[in-house]
């Protein structure tokens, strides 16, 4: 049997005033178990009075042991990349559609999370990236990301031309319209898209995918992720780096870009039975025949 959990966070998707309801509900449904429930301040700005305790994230962090997003996965990338240095376990209830993250539906979430509650749920560790600019040996930028770190083309369009290293090991030249580091979890997002592969959650590595590269032989890789990449910009008129497309920063030639494991990883709960082949089959839609 899972340890109990004694207080929870509530975090609602950003400017949505639609998630009140059912927030306050389980809320509501919390305490009655003898919960102690906490709500993120941005979150308390959209719902109107309550009489729950309202906090910033970071101290809800602090204080949690459990968060319940009510949102989307784009909600769920913003909440892990805060939550990544403390120990709270993430639950993802979506509002929609199921999503990759956040596989509670909001119909069903009472019994769910009441059936967490009594700790009955499977747990899932998941790797994050921090990466880190450099312009000549000074650091210029740090930040975290959990599904991938893109370096790509501006609005200028043109090609641009990175030089990778592995480990200090020179990997290839690439002209393309940018570059993809993915985490496993990233793996089912931009890299995807761009011809990358599936990585199951719980493998330990990273996967580097080319975006539309000059030549066909300029392949994805998977490699581990004790590994540091090392992107040199080369030829880059108008160059960004993209986190999550969460944040971004704007990059010169000869700048680095230097990507590696984050030392903390974010603990994801699922109900049991949660088969992570039987969500792709459904958000892939595999097996269907038209």
């Amino acid at each position: 049997m899972n340890p109990p959990f004694k207080t929870v966070g509530l975090i609602g998707k950003y400017k949505s005033p639609e998630i009140a309801g059912p927030l306050l509900k389980l809320a509501d449904f919390l305490t009655q178990r003898g919960v102690k429930v906490l709500i993120d301040r941005l979150t308390a700005s959209h719902i109107g009075d309550n009489r729950y305790p309202v906090l910033v994230l970071e101290e809800i962090g602090r204080q949690a042991d459990l968060a319940v997003v009510l949102g989307g996965d784009g909600t769920m990338l913003n909440i892990a990349r805060t939550f990544a240095p403390c120990d709270v376990a993430l639950v993802g209830v979506n509002q929609g559609r199921l999503g990759f993250l956040t596989d509670i539906s909001i119909d069903t979430m009472f019994e769910t999370i009441g059936t967490i509650l009594e700790g009955n749920y499977v747990t899932e560790e998941r790797m994050l990236l921090e990466a880190e600019v450099f312009s000549g040996e000074r650091s210029v930028f740090t930040v975290l990301a959990f599904n991938d770190v893109v370096i790509s083309k501006g609005i200028k369009g043109s090609m641009i031309e990175l030089e990778v290293r592995i480990d200090g090991q020179f990997l290839y030249t690439v002209r393309a319209d940018g570059l993809i580091v993915a985490s496993p979890t990233g793996s089912t997002a931009y890299a995807l898209s761009s011809g990358g592969p599936i990585v199951h959650p719980s493998l330990s590595v990273m996967a580097l995918v080319p975006i539309c590269p000059h030549t066909f032989s300029s392949r994805p890789i998977v490699i581990s992720s004790d590994s540091v990449v090392e992107i040199i910009i080369g030829d880059a008129a108008d160059a960004r780096a993209h986190f999550d497309s969460h944040s971004r920063f704007d990059l010169r030639e000869q700048d680095h870009v230097v990507v590696r494991r984050y030392g903390h990883t974010i603990r994801l709960l699922h109900p049991v039975g949660h088969n992570y082949y039987s969500m792709l089959r459904e958000k892939l839609h595999w097996t269907e025949f038209y």
